[in-house]
């Protein structure tokens, strides 16, 4: 059961590749389609079937095998990856069920399935690693599958070039983590998870010495690590591809920044928390980095129009919280949000989708308005979306998914008691003021006031199919119920029971400090959820001249933010530009003028030269040739009167 969960994805990927011209765009999304679907039963089998249970490995084969080094390609199956397999399918199966609406008209079908297909068998076999290097495959096979789907419509340049810049960008992190893979093997000979875990205490003061200077070495390994991290899950500094992945088609973007690519980070991290438990300095990092992406983040979704992007800035955004709560040690938080946040942010960008396929591909918040009658059933799952988003719930009482998961994690960093907590703690609130405000500024300017789109769009405003609104029904009740039915498994009463070993003990002494926190640290993110609501209703419905005005006396502020914080700018001129100039430079003088100048290009324009000169003495003369004959016998009686007199 557990091999065919993980993968019938590449089993569909594989025969659509191989047949898919021959079985036609239907077969190939009927396979894909129903090989997602069944792998999605078999992980909430496996789920439910894993609770309170212990932890195993099925060994497939062995897979590397050179002197000691040894590594099997095994499945590792304990909560967390149960936690993992079922939300990763749950999300792939709607995505693959939407995009056969979504996709109807595009010529290249069977492609597009499979690609998807691929993408959620790399991610499976992530999650289900046994060591480092069966992880890293699955981090890298995610990598080139973003690459296929963010530049799928490759006739557009900007889908081309943003593929481009997502895959650059995430070679920058995945070097960094292969130096961390390469540290732990050298610290403990094995890159097996439970061989670490067991010798993680034995080493907790081991140090590595570089260029005459000494490390804390676990520090080191974990910082390494956490780099693939913030590439792959897009934090601060290693974020920039993210909002340009909205290039590709929007089922494509709901995958990514659901449940997959985007959060391989946050599993990293969680999956070798017994390790990092022993770097708290690289712990303090985790914090700091995933409470400035949260912040910046939000600030950014503030000011951006295309209805896309906004909600990828809001998916930066979040998952700052989640490493912000692995940075507290309360790693049972930071999966329970991603959990919550797979279904409702995968409801939102599907939920977008809608829109776009409604306006006839217009992304541009500017361009809409009005429309919240003609497609109704979107209109109320965006809600559900946006209410879950932003966390609304009455303390004790009910929630949305959001709700109980991102207020734990606010309540565990409170609940740390120290300064990157206090700093996490009020930098998330920042930011949940903010995701309520840019969620309802994204609805009332997308749904509400006067429909700004052109009279030939509005009068083609349909709903969509049920093949696109069946996946968001599913999707809306994991963002209304999961946080409601998952609090006492992931962090509350039950929540050790749950967990086992499969996650560091000390994110239950975490999880428990959050329960007896202030109660004001409780009602504080509903109060900012919203104050949130309230003032995007008062800017964009009672008084509509408020942005304008706001953003002329913001001025330099709202560029700022407008502009991303010239993070691409500043790449752009101190990374891009001189690469360029070193790049033309060695092209130009090095390769073209040295290399092929004085190599073969220069050996083949001698030979040229020398043979038109002696071509032009063959001019057929006679008188020409005994000149040149006498010439030669003169030169030959003069060299050898001169060897005789010598």
């Amino acid at each position: 059961m557990e091999v065919a969960a993980v993968f019938l994805p590449l089993a569909g990927y594989l025969i659509v590749a191989l047949f898919g011209r021959t079985i036609g765009d239907k077969g190939s999304m009927a396979i894909t389609t129903i090989g997602v679907s069944l792998a999605m039963v078999l992980s909430i089998i496996i789920f439910f079937n894993q609770i309170g249970a212990e932890p195993y490995t099925v060994t497939l084969f062995t897979w590397i095998s050179s002197g000691t080094f040894e590594v099997a390609w095994a499945l590792k199956i304990d909560m967390l990856t149960a936690v993992m397999l079922a939300t990763v399918n749950i999300v792939s199966a709607m995505v693959h069920i939407y995009s056969v609406g979504y996709m109807h008209h595009d010529k290249a079908k069977p492609k597009f399935f499979a690609y998807l297909s691929l993408f959620t068998f790399f991610m499976l076999m992530l999650v289900s690693a046994d060591n480092l290097v069966q992880l890293y495959f699955g981090w890298e096979g995610v990598g080139l599958a973003s690459y296929l789907l963010i530049g799928f419509w490759h006739e557009r340049q900007s889908a081309s070039g943003a593929a481009v810049k997502a895959f650059l960008v995430n070679r920058v992190g995945d070097f960094g983590f292969a130096l961390g893979i390469f540290a732990v093997f050298v610290l403990f000979g094995s890159v097996q998870y439970d061989a670490i875990f067991a010798g993680a205490g034995a080493l907790a003061d081991a140090r590595f010495e570089f260029l005459g200077m000494e490390f804390h070495a676990l520090t080191v390994a974990c910082l390494l690590l956490f780099m693939g991290a913030m590439g792959k899950s897009a934090q601060l500094g290693l974020h920039t591809w993210l909002p340009d992945a909205m290039e590709g088609p929007t089922p494509v973007s709901a995958l990514i920044h659901a449940a997959t690519m985007v959060t391989a980070g946050v599993f990293m991290v969680v999956r070798l928390s017994p390790l990092f438990e022993y770097a708290p300095i690289a712990l303090g990092f985790v914090c700091v980095i995933g409470a400035a992406t949260a912040f910046v983040a939000a600030t950014i979704g503030l000011t951006q129009f295309d209805i896309k992007r906004v909600i990828a800035y809001s998916t930066m955004s979040q998952l700052g919280y989640m490493f912000f709560a692995a940075g507290v040690s309360a790693y049972n938080a930071a999966m329970f949000h991603l959990m919550t946040h797979a279904f409702f942010k995968a409801l939102l960008f599907l939920g977008a989708g809608s829109v776009i396929h409604a306006l006839s591909d217009e992304q541009d918040m500017r361009k809409m308005g009005g429309i919240w009658r003609m497609i109704p059933y979107t209109y109320a799952m965006m809600w559900i979306g946006s209410l879950a988003l932003a966390g609304i719930g009455i303390p004790g009482l009910f929630g949305f998914a959001g709700h109980y998961s991102k207020d734990l994690i606010l309540e565990s960093a409170y609940g740390a008691h120290s300064f990157v907590g206090d700093l996490a703690f009020w930098l998330g609130i920042a930011a949940a003021i903010m995701t309520a405000f840019y969620s309802w500024r994204l609805l009332f300017l997308t749904f509400h006031g006067t429909p700004r789109a052109d009279d030939r769009v509005m009068a083609h405003v349909h709903e969509s199919p049920w093949i696109m609104l069946g996946p968001l029904v599913v999707l809306a009740l994991g963002a209304i119920f999961a946080g409601a039915l998952g609090y006492g498994a992931f962090g509350g009463y039950s929540m050790e029971t749950f967990w086992g070993d499969s996650i560091a003990e000390a994110a239950f002494v975490a999880t428990e400090a959050a329960h007896h926190v202030p109660f004001w640290v409780k009602v504080l993110p509903v109060i900012m959820g919203l104050s949130g609501i309230a003032l995007a209703y008062l800017f964009y419905i009672q008084m509509p001249h408020l942005p304008a005005r706001t953003v002329a006396a913001a001025g330099p502020v709202n560029r700022l933010f407008f502009n991303k914080w010239y993070f691409d700018e500043i790449y752009d001129a101190v990374f891009v530009r001189p690469a360029m100039v070193i790049g033309r430079g060695l092209w130009k003088g090095g390769d073209g003028a040295i290399i092929d100048g004085l190599g073969p290009d220069g050996l083949a324009a001698t030979t040229r030269r020398a043979a038109r000169r002696v071509a032009a003495l063959q001019t057929g003369y006679v008188y020409h040739y005994a000149f040149v004959m006498l010439i030669g016998v003169v030169v030959f009686v003069s060299w050898y009167l001169y060897a005789v007199s010598g």
